[in-house]
């Protein structure tokens, strides 16, 4: 048994506060992209893409949405939770340095995708299967990555110039980090605790 692949597996975190700023080595690039494009998809349809986004001022257009969509939900929390959240940062888009923006396009592969006849949304699952795959690859290399969520779709598809009908699905903040934390952010932060795998593990029924 190879014990690197467990070891990558459960260093990975969601980085937000540690990246460095530090330049991405091409060959390093090139290895996450290959390792997101080997993953797994229904059909083979590999309805993914991979926009990288370095340009100053479209990341910093899109950290300002970020911070109008954090005010929006921090506006939902009251009490313990708008406490617990005012100490999260909730993106490194303007320290990593570089994002990847990966995306879904539900027409590759058409008009009729092997395996998605039954579950329409097997093609997006893939997408999140080359999402994976990145990350690892990444952790590996020793990079970090954090995954932004705090965005409506319209408004990266438009920022981004994105063919209609196609879907932003991650922004991922990469780069060289000062060091990945042992614990999960929003552990570290008691925003919520992980469950135990004996909670998840069921046997033959729910």
């Amino acid at each position: 048994m190879d014990n690197r692949l467990y070891d990558v597996i459960h260093r990975r975190r969601d980085v937000r506060a540690q990246f460095t700023g530090a330049p991405v080595p091409d060959e390093a690039l090139h290895r996450i992209l290959s390792a997101a494009h080997a993953a797994p998809s229904v059909g083979l349809s590999q309805p993914w893409d991979f926009v990288l986004v370095r340009d100053p001022a479209v990341r910093g257009a899109f950290h300002e949405h970020v911070q109008h969509e954090r005010a929006v939900f921090a506006a939902t929390l009251d009490g313990d939770a708008a406490r617990r959240f005012a100490g999260i940062k909730v993106d490194g888009v303007l320290e990593s340095t570089l994002s990847i923006v990966v995306t879904y396009d539900p027409g590759r592969g058409g008009p009729a995708v092997l395996g998605r006849h039954a579950i329409a949304d097997a093609g997006l699952y893939s997408v999140c299967l080359a999402i994976q795959n990145l990350w690892l690859a990444a952790t590996a290399e020793r990079l970090g990555v954090g995954w932004v969520s705090f965005y409506r779709e319209p408004f990266l598809g438009e920022l981004l110039g994105l063919p209609t009908g196609i879907r932003p699905v991650a922004w991922l903040c990469l780069g060289p980090v000062s060091h990945l934390e042992t614990t999960p952010d929003l552990e570290r932060h008691g925003w919520r605790r992980r469950r135990p795998l004996r909670d998840a593990v069921h046997h033959d029924r729910w």
